[in-house]
């Protein structure tokens, strides 16, 4: 992504072209693949709560390497 911003800056368009022929900039594509990660995570995080019944950040007390 680093030689895409650098070569074609966040505003210039993407290397990629819908269906109906829009080109968004490379900008629009970085928020869209921030958003799904982190809407991604959120969904590991549930889980994992389910499954542990832990919250929050970092390790657990007892939390050995």
């Amino acid at each position: 992504m680093a030689a895409v911003t650098e070569e074609r800056g966040l505003a210039g368009p993407a290397a990629f072209t819908s269906p109906d022929g829009r080109t968004p900039t490379v900008r629009a594509i970085l928020l869209d693949m921030i958003e799904e990660y982190a809407r991604r995570t959120g969904h590991a995080d549930l889980l994992r709560e389910a499954v542990d019944g832990r919250v929050g950040e970092g390790a657990p007390a007892d939390f050995t390497i």
